[in-house]
């Protein structure tokens, strides 16, 4: 007989005055549904925003700063495309792409956001500001990288 038939025979008994002891345990019907409603009721569910400290948020804001800085620094980077009308100047309508065409092609859930760009950043994309409205901002929508990357812009009203 090996150590494991042993150990199975010397806890057999223990086992069995447990299992004896459990059988004349009877629970009432509809308890474990009561526990479960007192639970729900003392720790209702939290949204995932509840779950992130100030300090978390903190961070994010950051994140969220420096990724719009970087975005207006490619925005400032971007060449117009040629030949997309008489100076150069994009039409209200088209994309203007930030990367590659092949990375915006690859994108499995692109999403579109709008927003405003200040009229003053809309230089380096071949829109000129007249010193009258230098100050203002343009509504234009971004196409947005799953990953929160910035793929292309085009402006939606450019008067």
């Amino acid at each position: 007989m090996s150590n494991h038939e042993d150990r199975d025979y010397a806890t057999a008994d223990s086992f069995d005055a447990l299992r004896e002891a459990m059988a004349t345990q009877d629970t009432p019907r509809g308890v474990e549904k009561e526990l479960m409603a007192a639970f729900a009721k003392a720790y209702p569910p939290r949204r995932w925003y509840h779950a992130l400290s100030p300090a978390q948020w903190g961070l994010a804001g950051g994140v969220g700063s420096t990724a719009l800085v970087a975005l207006m620094a490619l925005v400032l980077t971007v060449q117009a495309p040629p030949g997309s009308g008489p100076a150069g100047a994009p039409d209200a309508g088209d994309f203007i792409a930030l990367t590659s065409m092949e990375r915006i092609e690859q994108e499995p859930s692109p999403r579109m956001v709008q927003t405003e760009v200040p009229r003053a950043e809309l230089d380096a994309l071949g829109v000129s500001a007249s010193p009258e409205n230098v100050g203002d901002s343009v509504r234009a929508e971004m196409l947005i990288g799953a990953d929160g990357s910035p793929l292309a812009l085009r402006l939606v009203a450019v008067p």
